[in-house]
């Protein structure tokens, strides 16, 4: 995954200008446009994403032959752990630091965004869960059988999806940055709704901040290795998981950024960076624990009780497992244990949905680059127990 030389984070960030200027000036049939060109770039990237699942985690579990099922189970015990932690961080600065604040009661009301001139709609060969169980089950069964024809099959399959990632996923996503960008100017969210939760926001993303130093720093220890390494190649991911917000569509980048560090093993990389990004959800998490708070003291004046606060944040750990890795995915899933834990009425369910959506981005870019420490400390744990690195069968 080597170029000679990477304008992405440019590319990415002319992306976002571009579109943040086009989104403001635009009429409504130059937006029907540009949102029919984002639901296009958006089908073909999430049609992408489950066969970058199985092209990477399925030969990377072959090559870990019988240490497979361990650093599953490891890999699992990880995110899940973090999630939950960092659910437990955000629900105690939530105690703390909320009822200090004016919590705005409304949202302003955004420009409504005209519809597409046509919905072209391109189905994954299977979603993302069945993709990550199919890539899993394969990849260990193939260990467990050593069937090496299959084994040099998905060798082969991992290169011809390598060409897709660095050929067609990774230009498009600087086009389909700048029409995220452009429609979020263009109905208002940028200027109207974002300062109304501006203080919220700020609050989630030094948590986030925060958390991720929290993993890092845990990592490094525990890995005895340099956790900045890491972190310095992760600009990219970063960038490009705020602008999709998406774990799923910042996949091929984040292999990308994780690719280049000098401290993480490769095999472990392509083992664990597209699992991570399906089950490692800390950040999103993070960010709907502070907002179910902070939506519960808007519409109630009180926050939730402490028990149904821990019980909420244990259960939701679970869901951020199972959560798609798609814009909104983490909310989505777990509206019913919001509702059903937490007593939310379908308007605190719409409030919550509209504050979470101004953040997304900031969250699933918490996701990502929370991905690469958690594959530090996967590194660790196989270097401490001998695991041997595995290279790419020829």
């Amino acid at each position: 995954m080597k170029e000679k030389k990477d304008h992405l984070p440019l590319r990415l960030i002319i992306g976002v200008l571009i579109g943040m200027g086009v989104g403001f000036v635009s009429n409504a049939a130059v937006m029907e446009v540009i949102l029919t060109a984002k639901n296009l770039l958006s089908s073909l990237i999430s049609f992408c994403v489950p066969l970058i699942i199985i092209g990477f985690i399925a030969p990377s579990i072959t090559r870990l032959k019988s240490n497979a099922s361990r650093l599953l189970g490891l890999a699992l015990l990880l995110a899940y752990s973090s999630s939950v932690g960092a659910a437990l961080f955000s629900m105690a600065a939530g105690y703390a630091l909320i009822p200090n604040l004016t919590v705005s009661q409304s949202a302003e009301a955004a420009r409504k965004l005209p519809d597409v001139l046509f919905q072209l709609e391109i189905t994954p060969i299977m979603s993302v869960m069945a993709a990550l169980l199919f890539a899993v089950l394969i990849g260990l069964a193939a260990t467990w059988t050593k069937a090496e024809t299959i084994t040099q099959v998905l060798e082969e399959f991992q290169k011809i999806v390598l060409a897709i990632v660095t050929r067609v996923v990774i230009p498009i996503l600087p086009v389909f940055i700048a029409c995220t960008f452009a429609s979020l100017a263009y109905e208002g969210a940028i200027t109207k709704q974002l300062p109304v939760f501006l203080i919220v926001i700020v609050i989630v993303m030094i948590g986030h901040y925060i958390w991720l130093a929290f993993l890092y720093g845990l990592a490094g220890i525990y890995a005895k290795k340099n956790p900045l390494e890491v972190v310095r190649h992760y600009g990219p991911a970063y960038l490009t998981a705020v602008g999709t917000m998406s774990s799923a569509a910042t996949l091929a980048v984040a292999l990308k950024c994780a690719g280049k560090s000098r401290v993480l093993r490769s095999d472990l990389v392509d083992f664990g960076i597209p699992l991570f990004a399906n089950i490692h959800l800390c950040g999103s998490v993070l960010t709907e624990v502070f907002f179910v708070m902070t939506v519960s003291m808007v519409l109630t004046g009180t926050l939730p009780a402490l028990g149904s606060m821990v019980l909420f944040c244990v259960l939701l750990g679970v869901f951020a497992v199972g959560a798609p890795g798609v814009p909104g995915g983490t909310v989505m899933a777990s509206l019913g244990l919001i509702s059903t834990v937490l007593g939310f009425t379908d308007t605190g369910l719409g409030l919550m949905m509209t504050i979470f959506a101004l953040q997304d981005s900031f969250g699933t870019a918490c996701n990502v680059t929370g991905d690469g420490a958690l594959t530090l400390i996967l590194t660790g744990y196989a270097e401490k127990h001998g695991i041997q690195a595995q290279t790419p069968v020829e």
